[in-house]
């Protein structure tokens, strides 16, 4: 799982070393749609990226406007909390570490909700996000991200299971303490690390 520069060169080692396969997971070529009700129509024109919360001042971003952020392309594996894996998609879009350059954080923020269009939530410490490749991704292996995997735009999670990466992102909410996403609500688990198995509360 290497990092593209900007040139197209990849750079980098696998996060997890040789082994590329989590316990339980098996590996696949196909991409399953699995989503909690229907999936919205968001248009780009229509799209909104906003962050509000514990920050000196909240921001909105427009489509065009988001894409003038750095954008980077990154190969890397998905792993589904279904017992699903796929092997080195390349996805692109703006990494939160290059995000949060354009956000004034309030020091007591520790904690992240992504929420997204139709009202899925997701939560992750501010460091994770910082420290583990969190992307909001546009395009998978060179086409734009289709409606069914969150296109336009979706969050990606490569250290975690996917469902800590909210489909249709409309936004960031930065807090204090940690609150439970949709999902942890419903008994998964709020770490969510593929390599220990970490599915369920």
């Amino acid at each position: 799982m290497g990092r593209f520069d900007k040139n197209g060169g990849i750079t980098g080692t696998s996060y997890f070393g040789k082994k590329r396969l989590p316990p339980g997971q098996a590996a696949s070529d196909k991409f399953p749609v699995l989503t909690y009700g229907n999936a919205p129509k968001i248009s780009k024109d229509q799209w909104h990226f906003v962050v509000w919360g514990l920050v000196e001042e909240e921001k909105d971003w427009t489509w065009d406007e988001f894409m003038k952020l750095p954008q980077t392309r990154l190969r890397a594996d998905f792993h589904c909390v279904t017992h699903w894996s796929r092997f080195d998609d390349e996805w692109e879009g703006v990494l939160f570490k290059d995000l949060i350059k354009h956000i004034k954080v309030n020091p007591e923020a520790k904690h992240v909700m992504q929420h997204a269009y139709g009202g899925y939530t997701a939560n992750l410490p501010l460091r994770w996000m910082i420290d583990e490749d969190v992307m909001f991704a546009h395009t998978l292996n060179g086409e734009p991200l289709l409606i069914e995997h969150g296109g336009p735009m979706r969050v990606f999670t490569p250290r975690r299971y996917a469902w800590k990466g909210a489909k249709w992102i409309r936004g960031l909410e930065f807090l204090a303490k940690d609150k439970p996403g949709f999902w942890e609500e419903n008994g998964y688990s709020n770490t969510a690390d593929p390599w220990k198995e970490e599915r369920f509360w």
